[in-house]
């Protein structure tokens, strides 16, 4: 059996899908065709070059911790926006005329 290569594009892409949040690891790595722990290596490399290229001490958060609260805000984001549209649909309901009310 031959292992597939992919290209450093194709890796930074798929971490980058992965850093934003939008998919959990597992799911995001069926759909793109590598394995769980192929796709894990390929986001702590790419973190781990992230933390690497920043000259002189860190300040404030690592890539990793900026990832994860990225991953959160997204989440958070996506739940706000789910209220928002049932409070939006709510509301038209409530503001319809029922047959034979006044105007």
């Amino acid at each position: 059996m031959s292992h597939k290569r992919y290209d450093e594009e194709f890796k930074r892409n798929a971490v980058e899908l992965l850093l934003s949040g939008r998919q959990e690891l597992k799911p995001l790595a069926r759909d793109l065709g590598v394995c769980a722990p192929t796709l894990r290596y390929w986001r702590e490399r790419y973190l781990s070059k992230m933390e690497g290229s920043a000259q002189g001490p860190p300040r404030g958060p690592t890539s990793r911790e900026t990832a994860d609260e990225l991953r959160r805000l997204y989440q958070e984001n996506e739940k706000l926006r789910r209220q928002r549209d049932i409070l939006k649909n709510a509301l038209g309901i409530l503001s319809e005329q029922s047959p034979g009310s006044m105007p």
